[in-house]
C-alpha cells in the first residue's frame, strides 16, 4: 500500500513496485492512510513522512497500535538523522530518501518483510545509544495531541476543521494552541510553523 500526497511520486513508485508487488491501496494523507490500512490490511507500508491531516510517524504509530504485524518504509526528502531515529523506535522499519535509487527502495521492502530494519546509509546512526538519544531529541516535550494540533494549524486549518478532524471542540483546539505556544515561548503562527518544521510534522 502506497500513502503519498504527490501524485507524480505515487505513480512512478506504484510502476516500481508493480514490477514486484502487488499494489493494493493508494491514499493521500495520513488519516486516510490508516483508515484504508485497517480496512484492506496489507504486508507493507510505503509512505511519505510528511502528509497532509497527519504526518506519516505519527500515522505509523497509530497503525502499530491496530496492525503490529504491518511493515512500514518510510519514503522522505528529509534528511534529519532525528526523524530516522524516531522512526526506528516503531521497530524493524526502512527509511529511504525520496532521491535514493530505486534498488534501494527494493531493498528496504525485502528487509522489512524479513524483519530487518534498513536505513538510508547516509542517516543511519553511530550506534544504539546514539539512536535513543537522537529520538528522544526529535520527539520531546510534545504530547500525541499536540503534535496533532501543531501540524494542522501549520497548514493553516481553521480551528472548526482542526476541531472536527480531531472530534474535539475548538475550545479544546485553542487550549493545545495556548499550551504549545505558551512552552515554546511562541508569539505568533509563523513560530508554529518553524516549530513544526522542526519536529518533522510539515517539510518545506
Amino acid at each position: 500500500m502506497l500513502a503519498d500526497d504527490h501524485g507524480v511520486v505515487v505513480e512512478g513508485i506504484r510502476g516500481l513496485l508493480q514490477q514486484h508487488y502487488d499494489v493494493i491501496g493508494v491514499v493521500m494523507d495520513g488519516r486516510a492512510l490508516i483508515a484504508e490500512a485497517n480496512r484492506v490490511q496489507p504486508d507493507v507500508i510505503v509512505l511519505d513522512v510528511a502528509m497532509p491531516l497527519l504526518n506519516g510517524l505519527d500515522a505509523g504509530k497509530k497503525i502499530r497500535e491496530i496492525l503490529p504485524n504491518v511493515k512500514l518504509v518510510f519514503l522522505t526528502m528529509q534528511t534529519d538523522p532525528n526523524l530516522a531515529a524516531a522512526a526506528l523506535q516503531l521497530g524493524p522499519i526502512g527509511f529511504v530518501l525520496k532521491h535514493s535509487a530505486a534498488s534501494e527502495l527494493l531493498a528496504a521492502i525485502a528487509n522489512v518483510l524479513r524483519g530487518k530494519a534498513y536505513i538510508t546509509a547516509r542517516l543511519k546512526p553511530a550506534d544504539w545509544q546514539a539512536q535513543q538519544s537522537r529520538a528522544k531529541q526529535f520527539g520531546k516535550e510534545l504530547t500525541q495531541r499536540q503534535r496533532e494540533v501543531l501540524q494542522l494549524l501549520s497548514e493553516g486549518r481553521p480551528m472548526k476543521e482542526i476541531a472536527d478532524i480531531l472530534n474535539v471542540s475548538e475550545k479544546t483546539v485553542m487550549f493545545h494552541k495556548y499550551e504549545i505556544m505558551k512552552s515554546f515561548h511562541i508569539k505568533s503562527n509563523p513560530d508554529l510553523v518553524l516549530l513544526a518544521l522542526k519536529h518533522g510534522l510539515i517539510s518545506t
